[in-house]
């Protein structure tokens, strides 16, 4: 008996199958992304001080936060006004002091009512003062007033104020009749008489020394009028012949 010989088939040869895997990237193409460094908060700069002119009113203002504050202000500034003015006409008023004892006196009041009322005729002015002037203690007293129709204004007259204060106009018009001027310009009051004329329709004033003679001051008249007038000159001249007979000699 034959006995067949069983061969075994080989297995089919597989192919490998290749896996692919993921190529690293090269290390130059390799991103990295550093964040920057934060620079640290700078201070906040001190705001540059401005020292104009305008900047230091700015800064004032700014300062002036309370009622005491704007009155040191005001005082200061009143202070420093009359100082500027004494030291700018000191040799005027120095002098005039210093010559007081010899200067004339204002004549009664009874003789400063005539000669007035006869200037407020002849220029028609609305109300009518003179004052005595008293430079040592820098006082002035109203010894007479008037009315446009030539009534005295009692209430006005004894009333006692400075001759220089922080008005411009007051102490340029007592410089120049210092100097032996007739000084007449706008009216802006500057005390309570002055209130009184604004209320009697006073624009325009003018004031005289008397007498009117250099180096003489024993007061002044003040004359107002509604409007300017149109002969100021013969205004000025009308004004010292009054004041001629204003003073004892």
């Amino acid at each position: 008996m034959v006995t067949a010989k069983k061969t075994t088939k080989a297995p089919a040869k597989v192919a490998p199958v290749k896996r692919s895997r993921p190529k690293a990237a090269p290390a130059s193409q390799v991103n990295v992304t550093l964040a920057a460094p934060v620079a640290p908060a700078a201070a906040p700069s001190a705001p540059k001080k401005d020292d104009s002119t305008l900047g230091k009113i700015i800064g004032l203002i700014e300062w002036v936060d309370n009622p005491f504050k704007l009155f040191t202000v005001i005082l200061l500034s009143f202070l420093a006004f009359a100082g500027y003015f004494a030291w700018d006409s000191r040799q005027v008023i120095l002098q005039a002091i210093t010559a007081q004892d010899k200067m004339p006196q204002l004549a009664k009041q009874e003789q400063l009512i005539m000669p007035a009322r006869s200037l407020m005729k002849d220029v028609d002015g609305i109300v009518l003062l003179i004052h005595k002037a008293n430079l040592a203690t820098n006082s002035r007293t109203t010894v007479l007033a008037l009315n446009a129709d030539g009534t005295r204004e009692k209430t006005i007259e004894g009333t006692v104020t400075s001759l220089f204060n922080a008005s411009a106009d007051r102490n340029a018009a007592m410089v120049a009749m210092l100097n032996n001027e007739v000084l007449c310009e706008e009216f802006n009051p500057s005390s309570k008489v002055g209130e009184w004329g604004i209320k009697q329709g006073v624009k325009f004033m003018c004031r005289g020394s008397i007498p009117p003679d250099p180096g003489k001051f024993a007061g002044y008249i003040a004359i107002g009028f509604k409007d300017k007038p149109e002969d100021i000159p013969a205004l000025k001249t009308r004004i010292n012949l009054a004041a001629s007979d204003m003073s004892e000699d």
